[in-house]
């Protein structure tokens, strides 16, 4: 197929995501006509089989299960009291609170798998104190920002299981891949704020809490530390596949949530409409990409881009310091989801073509999509704690305040292409 035909299907779809119309439309309108194109109307006999297969995946099934699960923890309260017991450890260190916004951040996403509901989560505690307090409010929504980035890096990710599941890669080994990564980002960003709190010469901190208090505040981190040993310990041992390992979690989540005194009807009703909304939404976008997927299959639009691109003479590193440019450039413009399922099925087959490996890739690829969401003009993080500030201000003090956390990332995709072993060598002792 001419590469001038691929190119132009691939910006019209981007072209219908960016004027409104739904991902999931966007996606599954250029595969049909494209696969008409190629085949005529015998194709559609080709996706009825796609769809049925997609939906009987039992690898999907843990993505409900995923939300649920951050659900439950978001609607029962025990984020909030997550905080203030990390606010009683880390509000000393140059930056104060705004280190507990980071290490909320990643404890939270270690159980939610989602970005966007890890920021909303933490800022809607953290923003109120903050304000009073007289933290800068650039630095405060940057961080929270930031730190949401983590939910769909340090798992469970839902984002690593919709890779997974377009590349048929193991979502165990992508979990366990994203540890070290997402724990010595978290590093790098609190180490970012102690070092920017000190030379700016007012570095905030919080009033000493007395150690027997710090003690029994650990108490408030013991239900999301539960869920991720569970949810990480039985994939990681073999004892359950990703969908089990979920619904392991949600019953841990759901023993909290009883022994909290909680557990009401009205919190459930909440969860599960919640729930069912995202997960419908994610599994109709997965659905499309994989009708996409037959059509980039059938008429050779993967093999012919690794063609083009082997044609170049690019190395594996020099691929990927191409593709930072160009997921840099499509973040500012398309969310997490649609980024992922729009150039996966062009991105993976060249990648691995030239020995790139795959669950690294898969990191990668989650670390450009952690880059969107604080890339303006579509950066949803960037919204969503705009949203829930307390004061009037302009987001340009989300998106300048996000900057400095957008560079670091930049710097550490490096670093893992230098050093890959920090992506691989874990998942490799499964």
């Amino acid at each position: 197929m001419n590469l001038f035909v691929i190119g132009l299907a691939f910006f019209a779809m981007l072209g219908m995501m960016l004027v409104g119309m739904p991902i999931a439309v966007s996606m599954a309108l250029v595969g049909i006509v494209g696969g008409i194109a190629a085949y005529g109307a015998p194709f559609m006999d080709s996706i009825a089989p796609v769809v049925w297969g997609v939906q009987n995946e039992n690898l999907l099934t843990s993505v409900p299960l995923f939300v649920l699960l951050g659900e439950l923890l978001l609607r029962s309260g025990i984020a909030d009291r997550m905080y203030i017991a990390l606010s009683a450890w880390l509000g000393r260190l140059p930056g104060g609170l705004l280190h507990t916004n980071i290490g909320s951040c990643a404890l939270f996403a270690a159980t939610s798998g989602s970005s966007v509901a890890t920021a909303a989560t933490v800022g809607t505690v953290a923003l109120p104190s903050l304000h009073r307090r007289g933290y800068s409010m650039r630095a405060s929504l940057g961080s929270l920002a930031a730190g949401g980035t983590l939910g769909i890096l340090i798992p469970p990710s839902v984002n690593m299981i919709v890779y997974g599941s377009l590349t048929n890669n193991s979502i165990g080994k992508l979990f366990i891949a994203g540890i070290i990564p997402g724990l010595l980002l978290t590093g790098l960003f609190m180490l970012w704020i102690a070092g920017s709190s000190l030379a700016s010469g007012n570095a905030m901190r919080e009033a000493k809490v007395p150690l027997d208090q710090r003690i029994r505040a650990l108490v408030h981190l013991v239900p999301p530390a539960v869920v991720f040993g569970i949810v990480m310990g039985s994939l990681y041992f073999g004892i359950a596949t990703a969908a089990e390992s979920a619904a392991l979690g949600v019953i841990a989540a759901l023993g909290f949530v009883l022994h909290s005194g909680k557990l009401r009807w009205e919190l459930m009703r909440n969860c599960f409409v919640s729930t069912a909304r995202v997960s419908g939404m994610i599994l109709l976008i997965v659905v499309a990409a994989f009708v996409l997927n037959l059509t980039v299959s059938l008429t050779g639009v993967a093999e012919a881009m690794t063609k083009w691109v082997s044609g170049l003479g690019l190395s594996a590193t020099g691929l990927i310091l191409a593709l930072m440019v160009f997921y840099l450039v499509l973040g500012m413009f398309m969310d997490v989801l649609s980024m992922q399922v729009a150039t996966i099925p062009i991105t993976y087959p060249i990648a691995t073509a030239l020995g790139v490996d795959p669950i690294w890739f898969g990191i990668f690829i989650v670390l450009m999509c952690e880059l969107g969401l604080i890339t303006p003009p579509v950066g949803m993080n960037l919204f969503v704690v705009h949203g829930i500030r307390p004061d009037k201000g302009g987001i340009e003090d989300a998106i300048w305040g996000a900057l400095p956390y957008a560079l670091i990332m930049i710097l550490f995709t490096l670093l893992l292409l230098a050093v890959p072993q920090l992506v691989t060598w874990l998942p490799g002792h499964m």
